[in-house]
Order: structure tokens, then sequence, then C-alpha cells
């Protein structure tokens, strides 16, 4: 029996976690974390999920907007989660969720989300086709529609940029 390697995948087979400590080094001289490294963070966990479901080597084609909502500091637990929320033919949609535990307090709070868009390729650079992602839950749901309306927006915003 062989395996499909393009055989639809459900969302949970791929979910990813990364956790980081923000130390001095990640941080500015208040000692709240550095938002560029935030963001590589997120880059670095939203990538995980895309090679998880993709079972491909993956590079990052276009980050959405992110909104930094409470500072984060030296000394804190940063916690991110990332899905494919949907594929389209040789992309995925990549959503992460950041939050940010003081382990001694026991709390926790949102920190920021993000949507990136993967594209998976050979070693040559070339495209290669993506299996379908199966969301199984409700939220799941909400998010693959999310997803196909993101896209058209990013689609639109790209054309309107770009007419000359």
């Amino acid at each position: 029996m062989t395996h499909d390697p393009l055989a639809p995948r459900p969302v949970r087979d791929s979910q990813s976690e990364m956790d980081e400590i923000v130390l001095p080094n990640d941080a500015n001289p208040l000692g709240a974390l550095l938002g560029g490294r935030l963001m590589h963070w997120i880059d670095l966990c939203g990538a995980l999920a895309a090679h998880r479901h993709s079972r491909n080597h993956v590079v990052t084609a276009s980050v959405d907007h992110i909104d930094f909502l409470v500072p984060v500091r030296v000394g804190d637990l940063v916690i991110l989660r990332s899905s494919v929320n949907r594929v389209f033919t040789t992309s995925m949609e990549v959503g992460v969720k950041v939050f940010v535990e003081n382990y001694i307090a026991d709390s926790a709070q949102h920190v920021a989300s993000a949507y990136l868009t993967f594209v998976a390729i050979d070693r040559e650079g070339n495209r290669l086709k993506v299996p379908a992602v199966i969301p199984d839950t409700d939220e799941q749901k909400r998010r693959y529609d999310d997803a196909g309306r993101r896209r058209e927006f990013r689609r639109s915003e790209f054309n309107r940029r770009n007419v000359r």
C-alpha cells in the first residue's frame, strides 16, 4: 500500500507550539522583548506547522500586520501556537497566536496574533502542491472560512499596489 503525499490532513496533525524564555539579549534597554525577536519567533512557529502539514520545505511569502497588545519582559515565558488555517494549491495560511505567561504570578495574557502565508518548495525552489487541510472543530472551520476572505483581500491589495 502506497502513501498518497497529497491526501488531505486534519488541522490537528500539524498544530505546533514553541516556548521561549525572554533573556536579556532578546530585550531592549527597558527590559521589554524586542518586536523583531517576537516576529522571528512567530515566523519560526508558523513554519513548524507549515512544514508538518506539507512535509516539505517552506518559505515565508507574506505576513499580515502584527499588533503588540501587551509588553513582554525579561524572564517571562512566551508561548506561541500555530496551525494551518487553509491550503491554496502550493501555499498555506498559518495562524500564530502568542501568549505571555508569568509562571511566578501564574497568569497569562494574549500578546499578539498573526497570519502568515507559506509556500512549499523543493530543493531547487520550485513550488510544490500541498495537501488540503481538514478543519474538524467549529473554530477550525471558522478560521478556514476567514482565511479565504483574507486571501481575497490580500490579492486585491496586491493588485491595487501593482497596477501601473
